[in-house]
Order: structure tokens, then sequence, then C-alpha cells
């Protein structure tokens, strides 16, 4: 064997000892992240999954990889986002936020475990048998978006009382939509409140609504919770703003981009329970046999430079009782 051939056996041999390395190790499983919010908000919950995955044992990149999908609310994306993780067969599919991936994810794996965080009933949508015996593959987090809406409309009417006319922006498309205007139908009467509704799915319909509520006039605006106008918030803040309309919203992302106030789940902690859940599944547990948990941190939360800029006067017992005050 001549110098050159002995070069070229070596460094073939040395090419190939990493190669038999990895070979040898068993490959991270993958978890496929689908939430129907949007990217600009990724980096608080993502960093919240992360901690649900590390208490569990889990860091990605050393023994998971997580591959992220944030739709923004794009419905039509969404089956074939989840019909795309479902056909490489993805460890676990976790839908922390929106109702459309965990329907989605539901209607087409019977298999793969899937983990959701749902605003709504996850009983009544068909994604669980029972809350205690999720059964099947599926299981996750239940964070009361519909049925915070009357403590919602009530700290709306706390925070600035002499408003009467209601203006309820609602998107039809959304699983509960019907349960957030039953919610806040029932408890605006006790409070003195008169509601108006409008419907929008689209940009082009936030933006009819804000023409139509420029001709109405009501005193204030209730924005349903919705994935789709959490990922709108800006324009649906600013318009608000500019037409000096006190918005209630529902989440904290929302309140932080220039809405009045928000009151509804901590959606960070409800991100860490997926979190946590998908951990224990890849551990080895079994969705059937996970209750689905009930979220239990909600905060309040108050945008002064919004009170400001619309010359509210917060009542001083209002502020107190906030978790949070946006300077």
């Amino acid at each position: 064997m001549n110098r050159r051939e002995a070069i070229t056996l070596l460094g073939g041999a040395a090419a190939m000892w990493p190669l038999a390395a990895r070979a040898q190790q068993p490959l991270m499983p993958v978890v496929g992240f689908a939430t129907s919010l949007s990217a600009d908000v990724s980096a608080r919950y993502a960093a919240a999954f992360h901690n649900g995955l590390n208490e569990t044992g889990h860091v990605e990149g050393r023994n998971v990889a997580v591959e992220y999908h944030w739709l923004a609310g794009r419905l039509d994306q969404t089956q074939e986002v989840i019909a795309d993780l479902v056909r490489r067969q993805v460890a676990v599919i976790a839908t922390p936020a929106g109702t459309a991936p965990a329907l989605a994810a539901k209607a087409a794996t019977a298999t793969i475990p899937i983990v959701f965080g749902i605003g709504s009933d996850p009983v009544q949508l068909g994604l669980v048998a029972s809350l205690a015996h999720p059964g099947g593959n599926v299981t996750g987090v239940n964070f009361f978006l519909a049925e915070v809406n009357a403590k919602r409309l009530r700290l709306l009417h706390d925070l600035v009382p002499k408003a009467v006319r209601i203006a309820v922006l609602n998107n039809p498309a959304n699983a509960f939509a019907e349960a957030t205007l039953r919610e806040v139908q029932e408890a605006a009467p006790t409070l003195g409140l008169q509601i108006q509704i409008l419907n929008a799915s689209t940009v082009a319909e936030i933006d009819a609504a804000f023409v139509n509520l420029a001709q109405q006039r009501p005193d204030a605006l209730f924005v349903g919770g919705d994935a789709f106008f959490n990922s709108r918030r800006v324009q649906i803040a600013t318009t608000a703003l500019r037409d000096k309309l006190p918005a209630s919203v529902s989440s904290r992302d929302e309140a932080a981009a220039g809405g009045l106030m928000s009151y509804g789940t901590d959606l960070a902690d409800s991100f860490r329970q997926v979190g946590v859940y998908t951990g224990r599944i890849l551990k080895g547990e079994k969705p059937a046999d996970l209750p689905v948990m009930q979220s239990t941190k909600f905060e309040f939360v108050i945008n002064i430079q919004t009170v400001r800029a619309l010359g509210i006067e917060v009542p001083p017992g209002v502020q107190s009782i906030a978790d949070e005050v946006i300077e």
C-alpha cells in the first residue's frame, strides 16, 4: 500500500467514525407545536412551553426537538400543517392555544398523542370523553376564555362606569363564539348595559366593523377572546384608540398592544402546563390517563398609557386589584 492509498483509507475511516457514532445514538423525539397565535408573541410562550418540558426533564435540542408553527389565526393553513405532522409521525402534537389546531389534530390521527390548550369545553367539542377520563389519544388544558366574560364585562363597567352602550366584536368562525355572546348578554342587564354585536372573521371585516362603530358611537368595545383577534391586536387597539373607544380585551398581549384592559387566563401558564403534559407523554404516560387540567391563574391588566390617552380617571379600588399595570 503506497502513502497516498494509506492517507485515503485513514481519511475515509475518520469520516465514517462520526456517522457510526450518530447511528448508535437514538434520534430525538420530535414534538409538533401548532398554535393559532402569531409569531410576534413566540418568545414569551415558547419559553413557557420550554419551562413545562423542563419540569419533566426534557430540554429542547438535547433530548427533544420542537417544530414550531405560529398560524396567526390562519385557519386555512391549519389542516395542511397538522396533516404534515401526522404524515411524518411526530412523537406528540401540542396545540397550546387555538381550537382549530386541536380539532384538526383530533380529526387527523387516532394514534399520535395530542395535548391541547383551548378556551372552550373540550367535551362539548368532542375532543375528549370527559375531563377526568379523556380516553383515546387526546388530553390537555382548558383555560376558560368564554367562562370569564361576565367578570371581564363587570371589570370594564367598574373601570369606565359611565359606559352604558357596549359594542361586542365577535368572530362567528370561532368554536366558542356563541358561548361568549351568551355570557355577555346574560351579564349585561345586571350591570345596566346595552349590547350591540358586530361580527368579523377577516381583516376587511374588522375594518368594516369599525366603520359601523364610528357611525353608532358606542361607549366602549368588548373584544371577544379569539386567536385571530389576538393576531390583529395592534390593528384593533390602534383603531379603537383613534376612535376614543375604551377596549376590553381577553389577553395581556392585547392590552400591551393598546387595549384599555384585559382579564383572562394567564396564557403563559397554560403553555407551561401543555409543556408539562407533553413531557409526561414523552416519558411514556398515556393521554387517556391524564385528566384535562383546568387553568387556575387569571390576570387583570390595565394599560395606563391608554387610560391617559382616553382621559379616563381610574377608580382607586379598581387599579388596586389589577395584577399588572402597563406603563
